[in-house]
């Protein structure tokens, strides 16, 4: 499947599975928007 210039929505992409889904589409060329009900989950320390 082509995944290059879609657009994915991840829900409970904040963390585990959800996160590395979130990043995988990334990196395939998806625009990606994440969905959680953690807040913290999106708060980059890095």
């Amino acid at each position: 499947m082509e995944i290059k210039n879609n657009v994915a929505l991840v829900t409970g992409g904040g963390s585990g599975i959800g996160e590395a889904t979130s990043l995988r589409l990334a990196e395939e060329g998806a625009s990606v928007v994440v969905a959680d009900v953690k807040v913290d989950a999106f708060i980059d320390e890095g």
